[in-house]
């Protein structure tokens, strides 16, 4: 996620680190780069222009040339007015009488059915009792997906055939409050682009349910025709909120920069991968700062917690802590990893070089490396795990074939594993400063 916009701005900001003071040609210069660097990641340009005024007001400021580092008071400057543009973090506004109505408007392929499922998961973990009503009898196939996530998540779903768009959902909500369900999901029709038909159908819905909230869901990589489609909702139904998907993938990114500034509409939730958990709610600042290049601490501790098993995660911790270290916490470990998303996803959270570093891992790459992983520890023996040392020649190439692997990718993961046993031995006997001398 905004890859190329990050690396670019990483570079004018290196140039901004090298002037002992700036002066207004320098800020000028590196404002130039920063507003190309924007325009080329789809950023709406009547946002650049009164982002970057804002931004030079402020770096010419006397606040900024008694500062020790200018170079980093621009950067500081250029977050704030990041996190202004983007705008206040929107909230599901809940309230009412239940069942409350959550409409899900949006054009084909934006990812609208999949996060229907992903919403009604997130609303389920606070403790909501949801349902959802497939509205869309239009597109092949609808209701039968949205039926699918529904029982892979275990939230019901209401569709009856020969039904109108309008019908299914009064029908729908019946049905939900006799089921005791505090909000409803409503995924509406898409269509391949803006046409009254649909405007007037999301319309009719809208009067007639009432809705609390009625979320916008944009597919990110579209860029400004996001925000295009955007204002055509408006027009016709008041949205609520914003939830921008496929943050994941290779997008220029302009459009979570964009929507806020242009339609007035808050974010309220970011799409960012296929898995059902991949949900965040948008925080404005911690998205700022991983633009930047800054990193984004609080969002990995969050992806931790809420993947992690914590009991699991204690009990390999206090083995470590003695100087245990077997293929069977090895597995897990790579297990546990694999459940917070792609590496590269990973990385681009940690602040500093690791933050940096992610942009030149190859996602693909690094995921097979641990899928290969895993399946050269699945293929070991249980005794195998747990005395690797009797692993001789005959037994590698046994694991190394049916594991779908060569000997010398078998014999790499057992280095790795001495290395890391090494490592865990070492703490174990002298605490965790033997990491560091200078603890001592």
């Amino acid at each position: 996620m905004f890859e190329a916009l990050t690396e670019r701005l990483q570079q004018v900001f290196r140039g901004l680190g090298r002037q002992g003071k700036l002066r207004p040609e320098n800020v000028d210069a590196a404002l130039r780069e920063i507003r190309l660097a924007l325009l080329d990641a789809d950023v709406h340009y009547q946002v650049v222009k009164d982002l970057l005024g804002r931004v030079r007001e402020r770096s010419l400021s006397e606040e900024v040339s008694r500062a020790l580092n200018p170079g980093q008071q621009v950067v500081q400057i250029l977050h704030a007015e990041l996190v202004s543009a983007l705008g206040e973090p929107g909230r599901l506004a809940l309230t009412g009488p239940a069942p409350r109505a959550v409409l899900l408007v949006g054009l084909q392929g934006s990812g609208k059915t999949t996060t229907a499922a992903k919403l009604a998961r997130w609303l389920r973990s606070r403790g909501e009792r949801v349902a959802m009503v497939a509205a869309d009898p239009y597109r092949p196939a609808a209701a039968e997906q949205l039926q699918q996530l529904g029982q892979e998540i275990g939230i019901p779903v209401f569709f009856q055939a020969g039904m109108s768009p309008v019908e299914l959902c009064a029908a729908g909500i019946e049905v939900a409050a006799r089921g005791g369900a505090g909000v409803v999901l409503i995924d509406s029709a898409g269509r391949s682009q803006l046409d009254e038909g649909m405007m007037a159908e999301v319309q009719a819905i809208a009067e007639h349910v009432r809705p609390v909230e009625t979320l916008l869901v944009a597919d990110a990589m579209t860029g400004q025709e996001a925000v295009n489609v955007a204002r055509g909702f408006q027009g016709r139904v008041r949205l609520t909120g914003l939830i921008l998907t496929k943050m994941d993938g290779d997008a220029r990114g302009g459009a979570a920069i964009s929507m806020r500034a242009v339609t007035g509409v808050p974010i309220k939730f970011l799409g960012t991968g296929e898995a059902r958990e991949a949900l965040d709610t948008f925080e404005p600042e911690r998205l700022a700062s991983r633009i930047l290049g800054m990193g984004d601490v609080l969002s990995l501790i969050e992806k931790a917690q809420g993947t992690l098993d914590q009991r699991q995660a204690e009990e390999a911790g206090a083995r470590l802590l003695r100087g245990e270290f077997g293929l069977d916490d090895f597995a897990d470990q790579l297990a546990q990893v694999r459940k917070m998303g792609p590496l590269a996803q990973v990385l681009e959270m940690i602040p500093g070089a690791m933050a940096g570093a992610a942009h030149g891992v190859d996602g693909e790459a690094a995921e097979n490396q641990m899928v290969r992983a895993q399946a050269i520890l699945s293929s070991m023996t249980r005794a195998e795990r747990r005395r690797p040392d009797v692993l001789d020649g005959s037994r590698k190439r046994r694991i190394a074939a049916g594991s779908g692997t060569t000997v010398q990718e078998v014999n790499q993961l057992m280095r790795q594993y001495q290395q890391m046993r090494k490592l865990f031995k070492q703490v174990g006997k002298r605490g965790l400063g033997s990491l560091n001398p200078r603890l001592h």
